[in-house]
């Protein structure tokens, strides 16, 4: 996604982070098979080191995207209140070339699953990008109709 975003020339509008919902692997770096993948598919290195997603994550981003369901629930358990389910969804809600619903794991698996994984977030990170555009244009769109109409 960060890559897309630096493609498009978003990078001061559109904040991208990453965080997961175990303790496992705080503070490590990508996982060396993905960040092979992404070198090979993209020509691109995967930066940064993991951290743990936490609930201050709710009000400081408007987009929480889960990789799968389990994650999903995982999050949305956090938000006791349900104040901030209306901003978690599933990645996968936004392919166009992959019907799939769950990111797959591709951890305990070889190579090949990485290279899955990689080609189905390119995917889904292209129709987030989409989705996002669009409904920046949608709230500005309105921001001014209803200036204008009042």
């Amino acid at each position: 996604m960060r890559y897309l975003i630096e493609q498009n020339n978003l990078s001061d509008q559109i904040i991208c982070d990453s965080a997961g919902t175990c303790s496992d692997h705080v503070g490590e770096p990508p996982d060396q098979r993905m960040n092979s993948a992404a070198m090979e598919k993209l020509n691109i290195s995967l930066q940064g080191c993991s951290r743990q997603f936490h609930s201050l994550d709710f009000e400081n981003f408007d987009l929480i995207l889960a990789m799968d369901k389990e994650n999903y629930d995982d999050i949305l358990s956090l938000d006791t209140t349900g104040q901030y389910h209306h901003k978690v969804r599933l990645m996968c809600e936004f392919t166009s070339k992959f019907t799939v619903e769950e990111v797959p794991d591709p951890y305990y698996g070889g190579s090949e699953g990485f290279n899955l994984v990689i080609d189905l977030l390119i995917d889904a990170s292209a129709g987030l990008l989409k989705h996002i555009i669009e409904e920046q244009v949608l709230s500005s769109f309105e921001m001014v109709h209803s200036f204008t109409s009042s």
